[in-house]
């Protein structure tokens, strides 16, 4: 069991907003899974993303790895808001929901936070049963670059998640991070996230109760030929995805994430800020087996979370990654 601020997650596993969490099915299908210990949706905006034939995935055939294309859910909030509704009024198990969340502007972003946090105060019960993650990360959005690799970019969402913190300390944030590979991005980062820290009402408190460290590789490429299927899609276009570069996830990337919750967890447990000590890491990247598993806890993670193994098992993948088959 971890406790994340206001949520419980047990046990200690997750999917991790992704495509194989996007409809009322596979949601179904996660919170009844007695492996994950929270549910995390498909990064949702305000209005829904408009999805077509490029947003696509790739799987690899020479290892557990992926290419993925995709935006993000096509399902606008809303829509999120009412399944999340009827799990908790139906449902029997105690699971939380992690709402993933991004949009085009801080005020948009405002706006999902004032409805979630509506949603949240309609039921006593369900703040400790519904948290928002924020991605900031993801690499395939034309025009609109992470805005995790650009601190000047980032900082207004932030302050929209300080200002509901402010406003509601029960509120669970999370920051759903790419792969950084220099050093002074940590470190920049870390800077950034502490300056957040408040100590107007006693002990110190930092928006963020949690990193999720990696989303995907961005600007990567894999070609059909390298992909279980390579002559149905060779016909199409050379390339495993239609646009021919996406972010790639699964094996591939599985050292550099590691190193990226190494470097997070070392440089959260040696903070002076003592807020920045209380951040909860879940690794992901990677994650296809039980040693994938047990190398991230080593490396710092306190929950873990796959993708890449949801997409080609799909629920099973939990029942793998507990070292149940």
């Amino acid at each position: 069991m971890v406790l994340v601020r206001s949520i419980d997650v047990s046990p200690s596993m997750v999917n991790c907003s992704c495509a194989w969490a996007s409809d009322y099915q596979q949601l179904s299908a996660l919170y009844h899974c007695p492996h994950t210990g929270a549910v995390v949706t498909r990064t949702a905006t305000l209005d829904g993303f408009e999805e077509d034939e490029s947003h696509t995935v790739a799987f690899m055939k020479d290892s557990l790895s992926s290419l993925n294309s995709y935006g993000y859910s096509p399902h606008p909030l809303y829509t999120y808001l009412g399944w999340i509704q009827e799990f908790l009024e139906k449902g029997s198990s105690p699971k939380p929901f992690i709402i993933s969340t991004t949009e085009s502007s801080a005020e948009r972003l405002s706006e999902m936070l004032v409805t979630i946090q509506q949603f949240r105060a309609s039921n006593s019960t369900w703040r400790s049963r519904i948290a928002v993650e924020f991605n900031s990360s993801c690499p395939n959005i034309k025009g609109h670059p992470p805005p995790s690799y650009h601190l000047p970019s980032l900082k207004p969402y932030l302050d929209v998640f300080a200002k509901a913190f402010q406003d509601d300390s029960t509120l669970t944030i999370g920051l759903k991070l790419p792969p950084y590979i220099i050093t002074t991005q940590f470190h920049d980062l870390i800077e950034c996230i502490s300056s957040y820290t408040r100590t107007d009402s006693g002990d110190p408190t930092n928006p963020i109760a949690y990193f999720t460290c990696t989303n995907t590789l961005g600007n990567s490429l894999v070609f059909a030929d390298q992909t279980p299927t390579p002559d149905a899609r060779t016909d199409m276009s050379p390339f495993a995805v239609p646009p021919g570069l996406g972010g790639l996830a699964g094996e591939a990337i599985h050292a550099l994430s590691l190193g990226n919750v190494y470097t997070f967890s070392r440089l959260l447990a040696e903070s002076d800020d003592p807020a920045m000590r209380e951040i909860v890491i879940i690794g992901a990247g990677g994650v296809t087996s039980p040693e994938a598993v047990r190398r991230m806890n080593r490396a710092g993670a306190k929950i873990v979370g796959c993708a890449t193994l949801l997409g080609k098992e799909g629920v099973r993948a939990f029942e793998i990654l507990s070292g149940n088959l």
